[in-house]
């Protein structure tokens, strides 16, 4: 997630949002998000309705939510889909922004 900070004026100029959804409760998130000094949107979903209905992956074995990325248009269309088989399983920055670039 914090690999997305380098780029963020890079995804602005392109009018891309970044929405980052976790499973931790607003004051971790809270506390998160100043630490890292993230430029973006965290939303917490403690409940995981939302990492649910967007079919994130829980594996025990791999320290629970592996991550997940998606790229929805302004429509609400679900562009990009990546689902990590680990927690190091990211697309790079320049593959995304390269999906989104006209």
């Amino acid at each position: 997630m914090t690999q997305l900070r380098h780029d963020y004026r890079r995804f602005c100029q392109l009018n891309t949002e970044i929405i980052v959804t976790g499973p931790e409760d607003a004051d971790s998130f809270r506390k998160y998000w100043l630490k890292e000094a993230l430029p973006f949107i965290g939303l917490p979903d403690p409940k995981h309705t939302i990492l649910n209905l967007y079919g994130q992956e829980v594996k025990l074995f791999k320290l629970g939510r592996l991550p997940a990325l998606m790229l929805i248009d302004k429509f609400g269309l679900l562009q990009y889909v990546h689902y990590g088989d680990s927690m190091a399983d990211i697309p790079a920055n320049e593959e995304l922004l390269s999906l989104i670039m006209p």
